[in-house]
């Protein structure tokens, strides 16, 4: 007969203990306030949120209303600060937005890129400069001539430019834009009446063949019907600003090769001077 060991007892008194131990640590929940180590994942649906004690969203991240994935930074009211997605327009490019503080127009968007065109900045809306020349205002010269000149690096897609002429005897005036290749496009020519006319003119131009930063040129030029006459342009206005549509997105410029979309990551290496820049020194 095999021998019993003399504390068998105490042995099982102690497992029961364990048992009772370990079911009372199963029932315990850790408060959930803390992750100190790996990290917390929102996949297949679902969103993260902070919310004021009101009820007020401050911070969301996760599947939008609109179908994509996307953040968005809420001021304490629940107006909407900064998103990032949240797309009427979808795709999977999408849009950064930096909302007004104004209670009256809370949709008011005053930065964001372009909705459009992925290359160019949105808003805000930048200032074209143009310059006059002497023969901004010029009698008797029947050959074209520059009235109105200006260059600006790329910003935003489209630029806007309105301007009036005035002609004694009659004439013309035609505007090219240049853009980095250097091809001259004249994008328009018309007659001006003889008269005391003003003939207004605004041109709405994408900006075809850039990339952003890139140098553009605009020239207004005019030139008198007759060797009598006196011909004056008169710039108003000259700004760049976001495509209202797709139709307005610019043609992009011929490049080497697609540039590969970049895996996002916090904490990962910006790219150096050379790698921005190629190995010539010019945009790659």
């Amino acid at each position: 007969m095999a021998a019993i060991p003399q504390d068998l007892l105490d042995r099982i008194r102690e497992l029961e203990r364990k048992v009772r131990e370990l079911a009372g640590r199963s029932q315990i929940r850790p408060a959930l306030t803390e992750v100190l180590h790996g990290d917390i994942v929102i996949g297949e649906g679902g969103q993260l949120m902070a919310k004021t004690p009101a009820g007020q969203t401050t911070f969301i991240v996760g599947d939008t209303k609109q179908g994509d994935w996307g953040v968005g930074i809420g001021r304490q009211d629940g107006s909407a600060a900064l998103t990032v997605g949240d797309d009427v327009n979808g795709g999977d490019r999408q849009m950064i937005r930096m909302w007004s503080r104004d209670r009256d127009a809370p949709d008011r968007i005053l930065v964001m890129d372009d909705a459009f065109s992925d290359r160019f900045l949105g808003r805000p809306w930048l200032p074209f400069p143009m310059y006059p020349t002497a023969n901004a205002a010029m009698q008797g010269t029947t050959s074209w001539q520059f009235a109105w000149l200006g260059r600006m690096p790329v910003q935003n897609a489209v630029a806007v430019i309105s301007f009036s002429t005035i002609s004694s005897a009659g004439g013309q005036v035609r505007i090219n834009y240049v853009p980095p290749s250097g091809n001259v496009q004249t994008i328009n020519t018309w007659t001006v009446p003889s008269g005391s006319q003003w003939i207004n003119q605004t041109v709405t131009q994408p900006l075809h063949g850039t990339e952003w930063g890139d140098s553009v040129l605009f020239q207004i030029e005019h030139r008198n019907s007759a060797s009598t006459g006196a011909i004056e342009t008169r710039m108003f206005s000259a700004y760049t600003r976001n495509t209202f549509s797709t139709s307005e997105a610019p043609d992009a410029p011929v490049r080497a090769a697609a540039a590969a979309v970049a895996s996002f990551e916090l904490g990962a290496d910006a790219p150096t001077d050379q790698q921005k820049e190629g190995p010539t020194g010019s945009a790659a």
